[in-house]
């Protein structure tokens, strides 16, 4: 049978050409290419990277240099950027784990690794490649890239996820995703211990502004608020329930960090090295632990929501992966202390 077509148009280019920038006292002693990814927020690190490959792509007072590099205030730094070629989302023939699906919604359990939409640095291989592949065009939502989205897992977060197969359903689960009545739980590992077995963590999320790639607690920024309890104490590590009362970018992984206590195996929010800093007998099974991690200890373990068109009230679970199964089994293997299920 032939694949459908290609829907929707494509995702406009890039600006492509010179900019210039003149590097500011807060910026002293900033890498160039530090100071290139954050002085341009509409394109990727990946491709702030490739560009900065290409021969006389940039210069700092009409000067070619490396992207190690280190500015000084009053530069002028000149970045010349490519175009690229324009993103469409086509169907691909991708193995997806179903859950749940009927004529409106369909609910997945995403494997660590599969990217949820194409982007710069994805353009293909995603699960709205397979989506298209399995369910033909979809118009769900209005973005062609999009289709059916209504939310996300980062690539190496495993588990549920729910995506609308028409326009009646994407618009009223994305209702249910505003006013919280879409309830999310996930699963995490995380470093050290927390001072409460249980608590809220509260702090506005907007892109960092030193480092364009992560996101971080930033005044001014998206307010979110995260809820978390112990279920299992390892003294050096926990594992813990946790549940989203909003869903911004990253919002678990960077409250945790800004906690104190980031997710294991996260080397973007502050994971790197984080086991040789365990001492004493627990210092062995902490570096076991962080092998075996492999990625961010991250797993979309429970969706509830309302039918978007009968109204039934539908519950979903999905036990961890193996890896993170691997990684609980050590730790329990370890000696650890349970706590009471709430």
């Amino acid at each position: 049978m032939p694949l459908p077509a290609p829907i929707g148009p494509k995702m406009p280019e890039q600006h492509a050409g010179p900019r210039t920038f003149v590097v500011g006292p807060a910026d002293d002693g900033t890498r160039l290419d530090v100071f290139l990814a954050a002085a341009c927020p509409d394109l990727s690190r990946s491709r702030v990277r490739a560009d900065l490959d290409r021969p006389g792509a940039v210069t700092v007072d009409g000067r070619e240099r490396p992207a190690s590099f280190r500015l000084k205030p009053g530069q002028s730094v000149t970045f010349t950027t490519t175009a690229r070629e324009a993103l469409s989302a086509e169907p691909q023939a991708i193995a997806l784990d179903v859950v749940y699906e009927d004529a409106h919604l369909i609910v997945i359990n995403k494997p660590v690794g599969l990217v949820v939409h194409p982007a710069v640095g994805h353009p293909d291989g995603t699960l709205v490649n397979a989506l298209l592949h399995r369910q033909g065009p979809l118009q769900a939502g209005g973005d062609p890239l999009r289709p059916g989205i209504v939310h996300r897992l980062d690539r190496d977060t495993s588990g549920l996820l729910v995506a609308a197969l028409d326009d009646v359903a994407h618009r009223r689960l994305a209702a249910q995703l505003a006013d919280r009545s879409l309830g999310r739980v996930y699963l995490a590992v995380s470093w050290g211990r927390w001072a409460q077995d249980e608590g809220e963590l509260a702090g506005p999320i907007a892109r960092d502004p030193r480092r364009r790639q992560r996101m971080a607690v930033v005044a001014g920024g998206r307010p979110a608020l995260t809820r978390y309890r112990v279920l299992e104490d390892y003294g050096f590590a926990q594992y813990c329930r946790v549940e989203l009362a909003t869903g911004r970018t990253h919002q678990i992984r960077v409250h945790f960090a800004h906690g104190g206590h980031p997710v294991l195996g996260d080397p973007t929010y502050g994971d790197d090295g984080r086991a040789r800093g365990v001492h004493g007998p627990d210092r062995r099974l902490a570096e076991q632990a962080a092998r075996l991690a492999g990625r961010q200890m991250l797993h979309a373990a429970e969706l509830h929501l309302k039918h978007p068109v009968t109204g039934e009230a539908l519950s979903f679970t999905a036990p961890p992966p193996p890896d993170f199964a691997a990684v609980l089994a050590a730790l329990r293997a370890g000696g650890g202390e349970p706590r009471a299920a709430g």
